[in-house]
């Protein structure tokens, strides 16, 4: 099987090659325009593979896009590239809707024209799988969760553009007959997220005795999926979602922020006890402009339809995802001294 993997240097798309490297067979070539999010280190476990390719290139350059398709005339193409952080749209909004919305629609040209071209079992294999977020249904009050058939009603420039970015697909499905699936998974967690995301921003502030800033309240809810298990679940899409059908896909591992942050206290209190406590450094700031109050998923159906499930809880996880942030402080500090030192941002100042 040849896969096209756009975005896939950054978080959930290293973790996705990681997963697909692991079935027999498999070349992989990863498209990326290696922004401030991307890391090739997240790959270099995949560079001696027979197969694998990274091609610097912004999904927006058809010219790129399309010479990356041909020569890797894939079985399927895995869709993540894109502007993915919240606070970053609030600041400037216009490069998420090229990236997310011109990106996309670029893409779904070039695998229409590659798709139209096949036949026979080759064509009947293909799909374009289309990573989305939990973020474009908008917020939850209390009680409930989001499904495939949850309207959409997004909040922020990101999560707008990333519902804009769904609408393309599924009409470029019902249009052209593009064979597509559309991925809307709750937060990722795990290892090789670029540290501005709340996980590893809180981690490593709090490793160098920095504050840990909660939006508000801390009180925000967030249901929480280990990223190798989305990859897992990206594949199963890949090879047996019947076209055009889309996945709610969560961990159903629904924590507050302060619950997020408190974990992380708790699991460096253990490993540096004379550090501890590490929840003295958590702090409270002003709110994020529009911040969604609670996202949870149901995940029945791709339960049911493509027996798929968590393998990882969140307790194990989130142990899991601290103890690789420390034993690979080569990966994270250059961006925490180069990149991104985890300042504030996202606070909707005049432009």
């Amino acid at each position: 099987m040849n896969y096209l993997v756009t975005g896939g240097a950054g978080f959930i798309g290293s973790a996705l090659c990681q997963e697909l490297a692991g079935h027999p067979d498999t070349r992989i070539t990863v498209l990326d325009k290696l922004t401030y999010a991307a890391n090739p280190a997240s790959l270099n476990a995949l560079k001696m593979q027979p197969g694998f390719r990274l091609i610097e290139a912004d999904i927006s350059d058809r010219q790129a896009v399309e010479k990356a398709i041909r020569e890797t005339a894939p079985d399927a193409i895995f869709h993540l590239a894109a502007e993915t952080h919240v606070d970053r749209s609030i600041d400037s909004a216009a490069l998420f809707i090229q990236t997310n919305v011109v990106g996309t629609m670029v893409m779904l040209e070039a695998a229409r024209a590659w798709w139209g071209a096949l036949e026979g079992e080759a064509k009947e294999r293909f799909r374009f799988v289309h990573v989305s977020t939990d973020e474009v249904f908008g917020s939850l009050g209390p009680n409930g969760r989001f499904c495939e058939t949850t309207a959409y009603d997004p909040s922020s420039p990101y999560s707008a553009s990333k519902a804009g970015a769904d609408h393309l697909v599924r009409a470029w499905h019902r249009t052209y007959g593009l064979p597509v699936v559309i991925s809307n998974c709750s937060n990722n967690y795990g290892p090789r997220q670029f540290p501005e995301k709340l996980i590893p921003l809180s981690l490593l502030n709090a490793l160098h005795g920095k504050p840990i800033s909660l939006y508000g309240d801390g009180m925000n809810v967030r249901d929480w999926l280990y990223v190798h298990d989305h990859a897992r679940a990206l594949v199963r899409m890949a090879l047996g979602a019947p076209a055009g059908e889309t996945y709610t896909v969560g961990g159903s591992e629904e924590r507050t922020n302060l619950d997020i942050a408190g974990a992380i206290c708790r699991l460096l209190d253990e490993r540096f006890p004379k550090a501890a406590p590490h929840a003295r450094l958590v702090r409270f700031v002003k709110d994020r402009p529009g911040h969604d109050f609670r996202y949870a998923i149901d995940s029945t159906k791709i339960r049911r339809d493509l027996g798929w499930s968590p393998s990882v809880n969140f307790d194990t996880g989130m142990a899991e995802t601290v103890d690789w942030y420390l034993a690979h402080e080569g990966w994270w500090r250059p961006l925490r001294e180069k990149v991104y030192a985890g300042e504030r941002i996202g606070e909707g100042a005049p432009q």
